[in-house]
């Protein structure tokens, strides 16, 4: 039986400077739980399932928070949210859409170099096609995604 470490705490939601984004500090020391200076965690935020990163940020250890799980839990910048985090071990893997899959089955450079992108950057680019509403936008998203993967000198 493997048993996970668990850590809970409850924690003011910070706003980021330059953004439109929230994250809370660790309250603890990452890496001497961790071992690790960033961390896979599942993080529940009042309840709400994410699957996201510790990561240290010049000062502090955080993990961000999104606009869409704040709003479900009803959270705003300054309020308490209580936070449990378990070390994430399970493989993260980005299902690719059957469109994408077919335009990619004749652009193997594109398909390599989504494949060589991390976990985060690859559901951002499904995401803005999967999240597309109608046809031809999914289309045009489609298009763009691969034409940054077949441009990646344009990426970096």
């Amino acid at each position: 039986m493997v048993i996970k470490l668990k850590i809970e705490f409850d924690a003011v939601m910070l706003k980021h400077d330059l953004i439109n984004g929230a994250y809370f500090k660790m309250p603890f020391d990452v890496e001497k739980e961790f071992g690790a200076r960033r961390v896979k965690v599942v993080a529940m935020f009042d309840n709400y399932e994410y699957r996201g990163s510790i990561v240290y940020m010049g000062d502090c250890f955080m993990i961000g928070i999104t606009q869409a799980i704040r709003k479900a839990i009803g959270k705003e910048i300054g309020d308490i949210v209580h936070i449990s985090l378990v070390k994430d071990e399970q493989e993260r893997v980005v299902e690719i859409p059957q469109d994408l899959e077919e335009v990619l089955k004749h652009n193997e450079e594109a398909k390599t170099f989504l494949d060589s992108l991390s976990f985060s950057i690859k559901k951002k680019m499904i995401t803005y096609i999967t999240d597309s509403k109608k046809p031809e936008t999914r289309q045009a998203h489609l298009e763009k995604i691969v034409e940054m993967l077949s441009n990646k000198e344009k990426m970096k």
